[in-house]
């Protein structure tokens, strides 16, 4: 297994849309339950290649099998804090590529000036949230219904990582 993470290119763009689809179609992870229309996910990942976003993407044998973003947040005075979302496509976990984005995402995050990075996690989502702890992130609160799939509610976790 050839693992490479890098910042987000042109080339990356069909395999990460992919990526995000596979993993939305869970329905256990992400807000989106399908990925975007290519179009709008094109928009998208141009805009984050523009504004030199945090975006990195795990590969293997040159296909995407993973992502990790931390994006800026609205206002001046939270430009300190990025959100943090991420995501490995099943037949990939369990190999360490979850950390490995982790940790090069949080790396370009804080060279990029931010110095709080959030997220939020269903608490069913018991490897995630192992994942982030073991990277230093904190629970900071219970996010009470937060998702809703099927009219069935699920909680999230508030968690955090400063930097130091």
């Amino acid at each position: 297994m050839t693992l490479s993470i890098e910042p987000l290119e042109e080339r990356h763009f069909p395999g990460l849309r992919e990526a995000l689809d596979s993993v939305a179609r869970e329905r256990r992870f992400l807000a989106f339950t399908e990925a975007p229309p290519p179009e709008q996910a094109l928009a998208f990942y141009t805009a984050v290649l523009t504004n030199r976003w945090c975006l990195r993407v795990a590969t293997v044998e040159g296909l995407v099998v993973g992502w990790c973003d931390v994006l800026p947040t609205h206002g001046q005075a939270r430009a300190h804090v990025g959100h943090l979302g991420m995501g490995v496509v099943s037949e990939a976990r369990g190999r360490g590529i979850g950390s490995a984005l982790l940790r090069a995402a949080v790396e370009a995050a804080w060279a990029s000036g931010l110095t709080r990075i959030e997220l939020s996690v269903r608490c069913d989502n018991a490897r995630a949230r192992a994942l982030y702890e073991r990277h230093g992130f904190a629970a900071e609160g219970l996010l009470r219904r937060a998702f809703r799939l099927d009219g069935k509610y699920f909680d999230a976790v508030a968690m955090a990582l400063l930097r130091d």
